[in-house]
């Protein structure tokens, strides 16, 4: 007992400074979230392409690509649990090896190696921003935090609006889009073993304790008993969705069949939300970190989120200016991190790796299970005709509906920043 007692005081006061073998294991990772949120979006770009590929229509396609939220949100259990008993060194540079040959998978051009591939891809990228944010609490002071989560996101979001602005061009003049799936899997590769090579070994007993296998889960027994940990995956995986869903799966065909707008403008203005997460996690996590409090500015970025949501579907085409709102909906977005930082306040320092887990398995089952309900609810509304303006205003309703839904949650999440615990008596 008294060994683990001097664990968690040696961790708690690693928390209070920089350790830099962690920070550079954490930018490591912050790289393969990059890329792996370019591979997430990607496929939006090429509709076409997998259409004609794959024989299948844009809802068979969109259905294609949703297949990554489902192994996403299972090995966002599975990884969060690994890291907690064998540490970072093991588990992250695995899981970036299964998004490698997932990407090569995809690229092979059946149906059947694009589906395994993507199954894969999803697999592996669960380690990535729960490998960051395990990496940032062991790399990072407790007091930027949520600045390091912002940050991390940032690196992700603008993978995501790499994915679209960049690859779009890239798959039509200098490569094929096989080729890009394939180059991706090389990079991915070589950052998995930079990963390995940088990333510090443990050092605590969690990662080391002796026992059954089945041990690794029972950190979840302590965070799933805990209903603060569902508050904060329902707030984020709600506010996640306009995102996810709204623009990096259907914001091209929305622009392009509901506002009219030609491919490449269309590419140009749904890579403006991701691009405004690039702004807004980090600047949110700041503002939180700044303040010491989580809520408020959560409550700020959903309510920026909920007008700018708005004026996208309802506005009048041409009123707003075309690349103000996506950005000010991706900044409002970043809101969506401050829970992921709360459900690691309201747990304790033994159980990050799983909080982590059970948030991201939250966020990913929303967005697995809706990814499929928002597409048939498009095709009920299309009723067998195009998909045009008055049929994605009707089904972005539910989006923003989520929006609010999420604000009302969020009432009754815990505030742990310092000034709220200082406050309340947290």
């Amino acid at each position: 007992m008294s060994s683990k007692v001097a664990i968690a005081a040696k961790i708690q006061s690693d928390r209070g400074s920089l350790n830099i073998g962690f920070v550079i294991a954490w930018l490591f990772c912050a790289a393969f979230y990059f890329m792996q949120y370019m591979l997430r979006s990607a496929p939006g770009v090429m509709v076409p392409e997998l259409s004609t590929a794959f024989a299948r229509d844009a809802l068979g396609v969109g259905t294609l690509v949703g297949l990554y939220y489902y192994t996403y949100a299972l090995f966002s259990i599975v990884f969060g649990a690994l890291l907690d008993r064998l540490g970072g060194k093991a588990v992250i540079p695995a899981g970036v090896v299964l998004v490698a040959v997932g990407a090569a998978l995809f690229g092979l051009g059946s149906l059947e190696a694009a589906q395994i591939g993507r199954l894969l891809q999803g697999a592996g990228s669960a380690c990535g921003f729960i490998g960051a944010m395990y990496l940032a609490t062991r790399g990072f002071p407790s007091r930027s935090l949520a600045t390091a989560v912002g940050f991390t996101q940032c690196f992700g979001m603008l993978g995501g609006s790499a994915g679209q602005f960049a690859v779009a061009p890239l798959i039509h003049g200098l490569i094929t889009w096989q080729q890009f799936w394939w180059f991706a899997g090389i990079v991915i590769f070589l950052i998995a073993a930079l990963m390995f090579i940088a990333t510090p070994a443990p050092h605590d007993d969690n990662s080391v304790s002796p026992g059954s296998w089945m041990r690794m889960f029972a950190p979840y027994k302590e965070v799933l008993s805990n209903p603060q940990s569902y508050l904060c995956g329902f707030c984020a995986g709600l506010l996640f969705l306009p995102t996810t869903i709204g623009d990096m799966i259907w914001g091209i065909p929305f622009l392009r069949g509901g506002l009219d707008v030609s491919y490449a403008e269309a590419v140009n203005r749904a890579s403006m939300v991701p691009l405004g997460w690039v702004i807004g996690c980090p600047l949110l996590g700041y503002l939180s970190d700044r303040l010491g409090r989580r809520k408020p500015v959560f409550f700020f970025g959903a309510l920026l989120m909920l007008a700018s949501g708005a004026s996208i579907f309802y506005l009048p085409v041409g009123v707003a200016p075309p690349y103000v709102l996506g950005l000010l909906l991706g900044i409002g977005s970043g809101a969506a991190m401050l829970p992921y930082t709360v459900i690691k306040e309201v747990n304790p320092d033994n159980v990050k790796g799983s909080a982590s887990g059970a948030i991201n398995f939250l966020v990913f089952t929303f967005s697995a299970v809706l990814t499929l309900a928002y597409g048939k609810l498009l095709a009920n509304l299309a009723n067998g005709g195009a998909m045009n303006l008055p049929v994605f205003r009707t089904a972005g309703s539910w989006l923003l509906g989520g929006v609010v839904l999420a604000m009302i949650l969020a009432i009754f999440m815990r505030e742990t920043g310092p000034s709220g615990r200082a406050v309340s008596g947290y």
